[in-house]
Parts: structure tokens; C-alpha cells; sequence
């Protein structure tokens, strides 16, 4: 997280939220990260995990690190998986305030569009904002 920012709320404490998996290494996917948080008035549907925390692959061993890598998930209370362009259209449904967006992200055929506008960002996250790695251990990614 971007320094002084606020504390992001832990899935260990409030397990029946949903859980969002980003890379808490990405500035960009940080501040969005912050965005959401803002979001969720009353804080109690999101909580939070870098794709980082050891916990991820302990508890979704199914969720691979290359995929993570690619696109953020929300891993909802029910267990289902949603990546990428579909977590946040998933989001729109799941968050009040941002239920004004559902409406253009929920266009029947869309769907296609909105997963490659997303995948072109995601691959130039760190290009567009920059990284928090320690020992560059990022730089990988600056080469795509």
C-alpha cells in the first residue's frame, strides 16, 4: 500500500467478506486497491490480500501465481473465483456505489472487450505507476 494510507480490513478479520487478491507489489494496483476500499461504505463486503501474502497460496491453491500475476481475483463468500475484467464487473454488482458503472460494463457481448481493455492495462501496470518491489525484484515485468 501507498505509504500513509489507511489499513486495508483482513479477510482473518471478517471472514465473511469477500476477498480481494491484487498485487500489493504494483503502485497502480494499490491505489485501485484504495479506490475500493473507499468504495465499500461501512468496509464490511471487501477485504484484502497481496498476491504476495503466503496466505493466498494457502488458501487457494487453485489460484496460480502466474494467473495473479495477469489480473487481480475476487474470491467471493461463496467460494467462486472471479479474475480480471470479471472481478470488476462482478464489483459492480457487489458495491452500491459503483453500481452506476454496471449498466455499460454488463452490455450483452461486451464482455470480450472490457477482458482485453483490462488484460492491455494489467500487462503495463508497472510501466503506467511504477513498483514497490524490494531488491527489484519486479523487473521482470518492466520487460513486456
Amino acid at each position: 500500500m501507498p505509504k500513509n494510507s489507511p489499513k486495508l480490513p483482513d479477510p482473518d478479520e471478517n471472514p465473511d467478506a469477500d476477498v480481494v487478491i491484487y498485487d500489493g507489489q504494483c503502485n497502480f494496483c494499490t491505489s485501485q486497491v484504495s479506490n475500493l476500499r473507499r468504495l465499500d461504505w461501512g468496509g464490511s463486503r471487501l477485504t484484502y490480500l497481496s498476491l504476495h501474502d503466503k496466505r493466498v497460496a494457502d488458501r487457494y491453491p487453485d489460484l496460480q501465481y502466474d494467473d495473479l500475476m495477469k489480473q487481480m481475483y475476487v474470491v467471493d463468500r461463496d467460494g467462486g473465483r472471479h479474475g480480471g475484467a470479471d472481478a470488476v464487473r462482478y464489483l459492480t454488482r457487489r458495491l452500491p456505489t459503483i453500481w452506476i458503472a454496471a449498466p455499460i460494463l454488463h452490455i450483452p457481448g461486451s464482455a470480450g472487450l472490457w477482458r482485453w481493455m483490462y488484460n492491455q492495462v494489467a500487462k503495463r501496470r508497472y510501466k503506467i505507476a511504477g513498483k514497490s518491489c524490494e531488491n527489484d525484484a519486479c523487473e521482470i515485468h518492466f520487460k513486456q
